[in-house]
């Protein structure tokens, strides 16, 4: 009887662990010791909607509603670098290459509008705000300028007039996922162009009676490090 009662024990021992062994999922944790280096690099991808901002003189345009600037797909590519002050800080930056179209539209002149497609180097200045790392993931918001300067225009004869050097205000959100060989990082980056890129034309012209043009940018950006 007392080996009945041995087995049995055990047996209801056996299913105790294996009930509580499904109801607990082993998590491996990736990169433990990541934040332990100040300073990684990497690079990334980014899928930009880009636009312009702009002002005119009501009395002479007319109604605001007689231009637009549709939003216009970019794209990004370049290298960074992260250096964290601590496990929450770290400021991020690097260079990019960037590739934008961006149009400016008049009711007037609805089948001839004026646009710029351009290619830019880019050199933002990002401090980031971590969250405690839970597991392989943490959330993060930043924010900080980015410095732009066009290096090539492509040339049409209803290219528009504008200035080659940008300054924008640029803040975002992103998740940090850790896997194995590499750490995947989607964010969402938000830009504001803080210098009035408007050159008057040489013709006068719908564009003329504009006074202030800046650039806008929404920006979804993939970084490996």
């Amino acid at each position: 009887m007392r080996i009945i009662r041995n087995i049995g024990a055990c047996c209801l021992l056996l299913l105790t662990f294996q009930s509580w062994g499904q109801h607990t999922k082993y998590t491996r944790i990736f990169h433990e010791y990541y934040d332990e280096k100040p300073i990684h690099f990497g690079f990334l991808f980014g899928f930009a909607s880009s636009n312009y901002f702009m002002q005119a003189d009501q009395n002479i345009l007319g109604t605001i509603d007689s231009v637009r600037s549709p939003r216009n797909f970019g794209f990004q590519i370049g290298g960074l670098v992260n250096y964290a002050f601590d496990k929450h800080w770290e400021l991020k930056s690097g260079i990019n290459i960037a590739l934008y179209e961006r149009e400016i539209q008049f009711k007037s002149e609805a089948n001839n509008p004026l646009w710029r497609e351009s290619t830019w180097l880019e050199v933002p200045v990002l401090l980031k705000l971590r969250s405690l790392r839970r597991k392989n993931h943490r959330m993060y918001v930043m924010g900080g300028l980015k410095l732009g300067i066009e290096a090539n225009v492509k040339k049409k004869s209803t290219a528009l007039s504008a200035n080659t050097v940008d300054l924008s205000l640029e803040y975002g959100f992103g998740l940090e996922q850790y896997f194995q060989f590499f750490k995947f990082t989607p964010e969402i980056r938000f830009s504001h162009g803080l210098m009035n890129l408007y050159v008057p034309p040489s013709v006068n012209g719908p564009y003329g009676r504009l006074n202030d043009i800046r650039s806008h940018t929404v920006t979804l950006v993939i970084n490996f490090e």
